[in-house]
């Protein structure tokens, strides 16, 4: 079975749990919405940390909401140039990730975290009624065929679907440069 999904590129960013939030930016104190993401009641915030590594700092935007997790996300090329050996996990799977030190843009504070360093692997989401049409359910596979110039099929994209997702593609900056497509195009789910 084939249906189209959006494909969103997801550039290096991360999520904070609320301990960390509150070391970082004060107790209590609250992510600021800067722009929407596709995702029902996710956003990129007006919030950024510096991720120190052993090969220097790189700025890092934070999403929300306040997860129950620390996790960052990158890209292999990010991973290589902050001299990490992160591994292609789920979101959430956190345990023999690497970990960094955190720090504010004016450096006023700063946290070791000890894990949460990841490069997601490519998923995709689907809302309940998209996955029940297409015979799919949250940790399910499936490939992924992309049009233009550099097509290909991508294999093993990870389903999450929960009452909590709308349909989309996510991938990272390095998958979408390779194969030469942005944010908002079409892709096509192969059903395994």
């Amino acid at each position: 079975m084939e249906h189209e999904v959006v494909l969103g590129i997801s550039a290096r960013h991360m999520h904070l749990n609320r301990k960390d939030m509150d070391a970082l930016f004060g107790e209590g104190s609250e992510l600021h919405a800067k722009s929407p993401l596709k995702q029902p009641g996710q956003y990129a915030s007006q919030e950024q940390l510096i991720m120190v590594t052993p090969k220097g700092e790189t700025k890092l935007r934070v999403l929300g909401p306040i997860r129950s997790y620390t996790q960052i996300e990158l890209s292999l090329t990010d991973a290589r140039k902050a001299g990490v050996t992160a591994p292609i996990r789920k979101s959430g799977d956190l345990e023999g990730t690497p970990g960094c030190i955190l720090k504010t843009l004016d450096g006023s504070k700063q946290i070791e975290i000890s894990k949460g360093i990841i490069i997601a692997g490519r998923h995709v989401h689907l809302c309940p009624a998209t996955a029940a049409k297409l015979g799919l359910k949250e940790n399910d596979h499936v490939d992924l065929v992309t049009t233009g110039e550099r097509a290909c099929t991508l294999h093993n994209v990870l389903v999450r679907s929960s009452v909590k997702d709308a349909d989309e593609v996510h991938l990272d900056t390095d998958e979408g440069n390779a194969i030469n497509m942005g944010n908002d195009q079409m892709v096509t789910i192969h059903t395994l």
